[in-house]
């Protein structure tokens, strides 16, 4: 059947990992909008089934919602086979899951790291093998998406175990878009810059958790560097749809990319300064404590007292974040991450 001919019967086949809130969620409406049958992946029940009934009020068309923690090839392997069986083929796979940790990387630890590295660059790979045999197969033409970061492409002060699993997101989408050319199957790497998605609630903190939650929610919601989440959701579903290898999302993102392109060793050090300007580490007794805490989800943090001009500066940036956690089903609080299914 021709493209257009599926696309009349009912629309293609898409799943979206990571769909039940923030860009995942939105990106699936854009492709629910079009038309198409789309199936959502996120390790939450509950979380997935307030995502439906946000889809059926938003767009008056609902999503198939599949329970699935991306960290289980077998369970990812499984649930995109029976998407295949249930929607007749497999023909746009969006993978997006991922977590964000903001802390010193030595408070954040190695369990940090491991969490990171399972969750975004696992979580891609497990999504994206599992789904190019039926994409191979796809009338119209298989299209995956992989969702990296701007930090995959230089690496952020006290994001860094988030950047490591983007960077290996961003060498897994070039290797497998060299891999697949000349087939019928797109690859698309996207690395989003800042967007007012909410996920500082859903973010988790260490070292001095309160106070990185306070800069952290204050510049992802600031209007000049960050970007609306909808509006990032239309493009990165446009660039998926139209077969781009790459997308760099947020003026400031392609200006950060090009820079450390042309000149890493000044971005580093301008990066070192950016560090200084963070929360610095507590003293040696309460800081060899806080490396054995817990990292502190966004949804159970308060920014610490500030003078004026900093609390002024904050609300601008996190009003319109916290606007946007209401909005996408980010203001729910998960389980701790210590309870998460392995």
């Amino acid at each position: 059947m021709a493209a257009t001919d599926r696309s009349r019967a009912g629309g293609l086949s898409a799943l979206v990992t990571g769909g039940s809130r923030g860009l995942g969620l939105l990106m699936a409406a854009r492709l629910v909008r079009r038309g198409h049958r789309v199936t959502v992946l996120a390790r939450d029940a509950g979380e997935l089934d307030r995502a439906v009934a946000w889809m059926l009020d938003r767009t008056g068309r609902s999503v198939r919602p599949v329970v699935c923690d991306v960290r289980d090839e077998t369970a990812v392997t499984a649930a995109v086979r029976r998407t295949a069986e249930q929607a007749g083929g497999l023909d746009l796979v969006i993978a997006n899951a991922g977590v964000i940790q903001v802390a010193p990387a030595e408070t954040a630890g190695t369990e940090a790291f491991r969490d990171a590295m399972e969750t975004i660059f696992d979580g891609t790979l497990h999504t994206a093998l599992a789904a190019l045999p039926y994409l191979r197969r796809s009338p119209a033409g298989g299209r995956l998406g992989l969702v990296g970061s701007v930090g995959g492409l230089l690496a952020v002060p006290h994001l860094v175990p988030y950047s490591c699993a983007k960077a290996a997101v961003r060498a897994l989408g070039e290797g497998l878009q060299e891999e697949t050319a000349g087939s019928a199957v797109s690859v698309t790497t996207v690395h989003p810059g800042l967007m007012r998605t909410g996920s500082h609630l859903q973010a988790e903190f260490g070292g001095r958790p309160e106070a990185e939650f306070a800069w952290f929610s204050a510049l992802a919601g600031m209007p000049l560097l960050s970007m609306d989440a909808e509006r990032a959701a239309e493009k990165v579903v446009r660039a998926v749809e139209r077969r781009r290898t790459r997308l760099v999302l947020t003026p400031a993102a392609r200006t950060a990319s090009l820079a450390h392109a042309v000149v890493p060793r000044l971005v580093t050090r301008v990066n070192g300064l950016v560090a200084r300007a963070l929360p610095t580490p507590l003293d040696d007794g309460a800081e060899q404590s806080s490396r054995r805490a817990p990292l502190r989800q966004g949804h159970d943090l308060e920014a610490p007292a500030a003078p004026a001009w900093a609390r002024a500066l904050r609300r601008a940036g996190s009003a319109l974040n916290d606007r946007a956690a209401q909005r996408y089903n980010q203001s729910w609080a998960g389980p701790p991450t210590s309870a998460r299914p392995r």
